[in-house]
């Protein structure tokens, strides 16, 4: 178990900030597969797809003096498939960044409140965002890419994927936040000798 008592005397805050990285470092689990999902993958393949567009763009303008039109749009266009993907792995880790000051100085209850709540805005935003993209792309399918002739609902239709990949991984977020009682940076959890309240204190 990981100890979080306050630093000895002499031992700066950013001393300690290193210290615990190198804790959170050194505690990573090794590579497995199984840490890894469809969305990952489909990530990184459409990232290398990108570099090898890029690399092409890059070489054929500087080394051969020219470039295919379609390069630049494409590579465009690819980054933001990228985005999208990935933001479904960052949902799905809970690697977002997200403000924890508040978290490490309340109660576990009040974050814990503040926890659902975030989760449940998540959620709604995303929802949002899907029935947006579900009412846009039937309105550009007539809308091409300037360079290919490329319907541009074909690029929202990725946007919309994302959203709807974002939404579920979401809900299965708050979902196991809800089951496992999740307060991140809770005092109480770090064993802060002026929390009021046991960390196994049952909540709402």
């Amino acid at each position: 178990m990981t100890d979080h008592s306050p630093p000895p005397e002499g031992v700066s805050g950013s001393d300690e900030l290193i210290e615990l990285i190198k804790e959170q470092t050194a505690a990573e689990p090794d590579f497995s597969y199984s840490d890894y999902k469809v969305e990952d993958y489909v990530a990184l393949g459409v990232f290398w797809i990108l570099a090898l567009i890029v690399f092409s763009q890059f070489f054929t303008r500087y080394f051969l003096g020219f470039s295919f039109a379609w390069t630049e749009e494409g590579a465009r266009y690819l980054l933001v498939c990228v985005t999208f993907l990935g933001s479904v792995m960052a949902i799905r880790r809970n690697s977002h960044i997200f403000v924890e000051f508040f978290y490490r100085y309340m109660p576990r209850t009040v974050g814990r409140i503040l926890v659902t709540v975030v989760d449940l805005i998540r959620v709604l935003f995303l929802a949002v965002g899907v029935r947006l993209g579900i009412r846009i792309i039937p309105r550009t399918m007539n809308n091409f890419l300037s360079t290919v002739r490329i319907p541009l609902a074909a690029v929202y239709s990725i946007v919309l994927i994302g959203f709807a990949l974002m939404l579920f991984r979401a809900v299965q977020l708050a979902i196991r936040h809800w089951k496992d009682n999740y307060v991140p940076m809770c005092r109480e959890d770090r064993g802060d000798p002026t929390a009021t309240t046991a960390p196994n204190t049952p909540t709402i």
